[in-house]
């Protein structure tokens, strides 16, 4: 497993990478207190969305990919304490363009399910102008 993208990516935050491969990747996220938004321990959903978003990019696993876009669903709520998986697979390729499927368990429950558009652009993002 080498990764190629996002190196700097703080893993407390966004998870934890346990698989990459072409075309597939799976994140692993363990929630924590600093991810709670309210007394009742439920989990900020931006830190569900990022672990989905890391795992695209994985997905991708080039040097320069960046996010265009995204659908998503957020399924059942998270509480502190919770282990997250999630699992991206590349959907379809078209030049510069990539479409990858995320979906997000906890346990056996889907708890996210997104659709991501990815661009590789030749340069860095901020590089580009």
């Amino acid at each position: 497993m080498q990764l190629r993208t996002h190196l700097k990516i703080d893993q407390e935050l966004s998870g934890t990478p346990i698989e990459v491969g072409e075309g597939y990747a799976v994140v692993e996220l363990r929630t924590k207190e600093n991810m709670r938004a309210d007394e009742k321990n439920l989990v900020h959903g931006g830190f569900i969305f990022s672990l989905a978003d890391y795992c695209a990019m994985l997905t991708v696993n080039e040097p320069t990919v960046v996010l265009a876009s995204a659908k998503v669903d957020f399924k059942k709520p998270v509480v502190v304490g919770d282990t997250l998986r999630a699992e991206g697979r590349l959907l379809r390729a078209e030049g510069k363009k990539r479409w990858v499927e995320v979906k997000v368990y906890r346990n056996q429950d889907l708890v996210f399910l997104g659709e991501f558009l990815c661009v590789v652009p030749d340069k860095h993002v901020l590089d580009i102008g």
